[in-house]
């Protein structure tokens, strides 16, 4: 999913390293802890938020349940 992933495409785009940094443990290491991967897959592509990190996994988790 990374190649479609806006998160870093346009809004990592200005910052290579730190997305490459983010990109290892998010991505290519296990995406199931990726909080974007998880509002995807729950709830589809188009219902991730923009600006949510991969890191913000308890929103995540507050989106998943609809809070």
């Amino acid at each position: 999913m990374l190649e479609k992933c806006i998160f870093f495409n346009d809004k990592m785009a200005n910052m290579p390293s730190t997305a490459e940094v983010i990109k290892l443990r998010y991505c290519k290491d296990d995406s199931e802890e990726c909080a974007r991967f998880m509002v995807c897959k729950a709830l589809g592509r188009e219902k991730v938020p923009e600006e949510l990190f991969p890191n913000q996994v308890d929103r995540a988790k507050k989106i998943i349940a609809g809070k």
